[in-house]
């Protein structure tokens, strides 16, 4: 069986998102209370598993795995799936330019939002 590390896709076994592929973005921690716990992402857009903290019984590793960096962004784990050949050799569909864009563009907007938020909360 191969081991959880960084880069290891990984298949959902459990929850909403059973059946998916995953990309393993931080391994278990060292501390007590993280032992039992991986992030995980997909990408949503390319597998439907959106970026999120998972049991690691909720995961099945597979044989493959991508070379990324530790909490890599969304746009470079889809192109380490590509690099690596693995977009087609597990039937996803990559993402529309304009799809990323949107994406991209939520993420600013949502990062402007928060700043805002806080610079309100400093005046207070």
């Amino acid at each position: 069986m191969a081991s959880l590390e960084l880069g290891r896709v990984c298949m959902k076994i459990a929850g909403r998102e059973a059946g998916g592929y995953c990309v393993i973005i931080k391994p278990a921690g060292t501390a007590k209370d993280e032992k039992s716990f991986i992030t995980v992402t997909g990408p949503k857009l390319l597998t439907g598993v959106k970026r999120r903290k998972v049991n690691i019984s909720h995961v099945k590793a597979t044989e493959e795995k991508v070379v990324i960096d530790a909490d890599a962004t969304d746009e470079a784990v889809i192109a380490a799936y590509d690099k690596a050949g693995l977009t087609n050799k597990l039937g996803l569909k990559k993402p529309s330019a304009a799809e990323m864009k949107a994406k991209a563009q939520k993420v600013a907007t949502k990062a402007e939002a928060a700043k805002k938020e806080t610079k309100a909360e400093k005046k207070k």
